[in-house]
């Protein structure tokens, strides 16, 4: 068991025959150069390879009409000139036929291309035509549905063309001729009996084809977010927008977030999740995440005009791989900046892998369009969501601003010098993810374990170190000093092992630990372990202290710790680095905290360690701290230190496993958060988040709508 990868060389023989200047991006170097940059990063190695098959005209027939599958089936006849016009009855579509010339593999004219490979060892595709290639797209997808509900996999990827999000029932459309999601959500339902199925449509455009084939059913969850600018970018349509929640007994299942602006960056894709996405599904609980996984938002696209660097869609992976017991299967839709494609795709596999995702680089700070749509949307959904309600949301701004006369212009054509800015800022945010991968590598010891004795109830995943290295006596002995609960044999013993822990994990050579302390002792144990880190260089540390574990009186608030309490007596906001918040009373009161607070404040505040202190915490499953360490793995680059108490086994093995990279135990259904945990967090919410922005979620003003950029608090180095 992995993660799969399905890939079939006949999907690069379709390409375009005749001059079609919006449809030549759509071309076979898409899945070449992404299958050579995972080859090249020994990620393909990693994964359990799968050659895709054909899928059927019956499940075919699960989403498109009969007529319109025998419609393309018919292409297989028709020669250049008659594919050329009926290729012209559809938007932004090509076919290609049965046994046209294959050319060489050649460079492709886009900003920064770098060579791409021959055919070489992708072997000579065999002449096919498009509705061979869409059929191996389609049946790509259901052998990675079947590899994962089966368990014979993880989860995965289908590296397939063509793209599949915007066809319709009985419509090719924007490249797409079957799709492939659709068929495959409906095929994991009859296949499978799957009754929830989360289908998160992160391409730059609006999949209009997946939310009208699903707009009515309430098993599928479809989420899109893509650009909109007030409905002046394709697919120019009035129902991709925030209110667009779906029909019938679909109402509250299809949620539109729009951009109405180009630019958006990671920190307004991130907060996207955390503050819309992430609380509608873990409410919804799916069995099953299909990822439309286009690429064109990354930094550079022609096509998205956005400023998302590839590092991000592992984050993004990371915070799904929560969900449905790690059930996660990506299918490649659009992106046309071949460097950029291939780096997101990676990026992608890595999280995929359960390898810690590189740390966001830039300033975390929503911009004001997004804020607005995340209130948009939130506000369009809340009928219809209890994890939405009862939140006092922020008035949603006056109908004035989306009417015509109130839009901002469009933005110009993308001519000449947008290409070569947008050029030179991907080569910029590429360079800088390669030096990063290069400065930090990942480590030879993913995660490694710290215990004072072998329990033999403890069941370690395989790969986890079981780590019996200690820090020198005299050199813990000193850092032992000031506590007296640290001076007994037991206690001196475990924390010798957590500095050598934390040693390797800021010196590279692992990249996430847990270690075992006595009951008495983790309070000492963490204060000594944060003395430690910015001993060791650490500039930012974030300690998660869960449970009734009091903050050393002496650490300072100049920035470097950002000490948040879950289980304090109150809800307070002490100093913008010391923050307080009761323990939630029940599961949806903890995720709230989670997603609401805990991960939004690490995210803007991108420390280099995160500590995790589980003290005594009555209510707290272990579930809920395997899925608080797994969400904390992504703010700090996969750098989390976990201190437990030695005698619960159980949870040091879910800790364990959540840190390598396995997904957390479900949590089931989830209980409403109470109205005292709610009113604690919104009281918490409204002290920091003028500071904080991470944390917001809405605009109060029109003239709020300007980029946030450079309001975050900055820590003090």
């Amino acid at each position: 068991m992995g993660t799969a990868l399905v890939y079939h060389e006949d999907m690069t023989v379709a390409r375009l025959l005749w001059d079609d200047p919006e449809c030549e991006m759509e071309c076979p170097e898409r899945l070449t150069v992404a299958l050579e940059q995972l080859q090249r990063r020994g990620l393909e190695q990693r994964c359990l390879r799968l050659a895709a098959r054909e899928a059927s005209e019956a499940e075919l027939g699960l989403v498109h009409s009969p007529e319109y599958v025998a419609m393309v089936r018919g292409t297989q006849s028709l020669g250049k000139g008659e594919l050329q016009a009926l290729s012209g009855q559809y938007d932004t579509v090509y076919f290609h036929p049965v046994g046209a010339p294959q050319p060489a593999f050649t460079k492709l004219h886009t900003p920064c291309s770098m060579p791409l490979p021959s055919t070489g060892s992708f072997g000579t595709p065999t002449p096919q035509s498009t509705f061979h290639c869409a059929r191996l797209a389609a049946g790509a997808t259901l052998q990675l549905v079947d590899a994962v509900l089966t368990g014979a996999a993880h989860n995965g990827l289908a590296l397939v063309r063509p793209p599949g999000h915007h066809s319709q029932r009985t419509a090719a459309n924007g490249f797409c001729v079957f799709n492939n999601v659709a068929i495959a959500a409906e095929y994991a339902k009859q296949k499978h009996g799957l009754h929830r199925i989360l289908i998160v449509d992160w391409d730059v455009h609006h999949g209009q084809g997946t939310q009208y084939i699903f707009e009515d059913d309430p098993s599928v969850l479809y989420f899109s977010w893509h650009r909109y600018e007030h409905g002046r970018f394709w697919p120019y349509l009035r129902e991709s927008d925030a209110d667009e929640v779906g029909r019938g007994h679909g109402r509250g299942f299809t949620v539109n977030l729009p951009w109405n602006q180009v630019g958006m960056g990671n920190a307004d894709y991130v907060a996207a999740f955390l503050h819309v996405l992430l609380p509608l599904a873990f409410e919804f609980d799916p069995e099953l995440v299909l990822i439309s996984a286009g690429f064109d938002s990354v930094i550079g696209d022609p096509e998205g005009q956005m400023r998302v660097t590839p590092e991000c869609f592992a984050h993004l992976t990371q915070l799904l791989l929560v969900l449905a017991r790690g059930r996660v299967c990506a299918v490649l839709e659009g992106g046309y900046h071949l460097e950029l494609l291939a780096e997101s795709v990676c990026m992608t596999v890595q999280a995929l892998l359960g390898d810690p995702a590189p740390p966001l680089l830039g300033a975390m700070v929503p911009c004001g369009s997004a804020l607005e749509s995340i209130q948009r949307v939130r506000a369009a959904q809340a009928p219809h969501w209890t994890s939405l309600q009862h939140q006092d949301m922020a008035p949603v701004l006056s109908p004035s601003i989306g009417s015509p006369e109130a839009r901002p212009p469009p933005p110009p054509p993308a001519g000449a010098e947008y290409m070569v800015a947008a050029a030179a800022e991907a080569v910029e945010a590429l360079r800088a993810l390669l030096d990063q991968l290069r400065l930090r590598p990942l480590p030879p010891v993913r995660t490694a374990i710290a215990l004072t004795s072998t329990d033999a109830a403890l069941v370690l995943p395989p790969g986890v170190l079981h780590q019996e290295g200690s820090a020198p006596r005299e050199e813990t002995e000193a850092w032992a000093r000031p506590h007296e609960a640290l001076v007994r044999n037991e206690a001196l013993t475990a924390l010798g092992k957590v500095l050598n822990l934390m040693d390797g994990i800021l010196g590279g050579q692992v990249s996430s630990g847990i270690a075992a302390t006595p009951a008495l002792a983790t309070a000492a144990t963490l204060d000594v372990a944060i003395r430690r880190g910015l001993y060791l260089g650490a500039q930012r540390l974030l300690c998660v202290a869960v449970g009734q574990l009091q903050r050393p009186p002496h650490l300072s608030d100049d920035g470097r710790i950002l000490w948040l309490d879950i289980g304090g007596p109150e809800a307070a906001a002490l100093s913008m680095f010391h923050i307080s918040v009761p323990l939630p009373g029940a599961t949806g009161g903890l995720l709230n905290c989670v997603l609401g607070l805990v991960l939004p404040l690490a995210y803007g505040f991108q420390p280099d360690v995160v500590l995790v202190a589980l003290g005594p915490a009555p209510g707290l499953h272990d579930s809920h701290s395997a899925l608080l360490a797994s969400m904390l793995r992504g703010p700090a680059g996969g750098r989390v230190l976990a201190l437990v108490q030695e005698s619960k086994p159980q949870l040091t093995g879910a800790l364990a496993r959540a840190l390598h990279g396995e997904a957390p135990p479900s949590l089931g259904p989830c209980s409403a958060a109470s109205p005292e945990d709610t009113q604690a967090l919104k009281h918490l919410r409204e002290q920091l988040e003028p500071k904080w922005r991470m944390l917001q979620v809405a605009v109060t003003s029109p003239g709020s709508l300007q980029s946030a950029e450079g309001e975050q608090f900055a820590p003090q180095n």
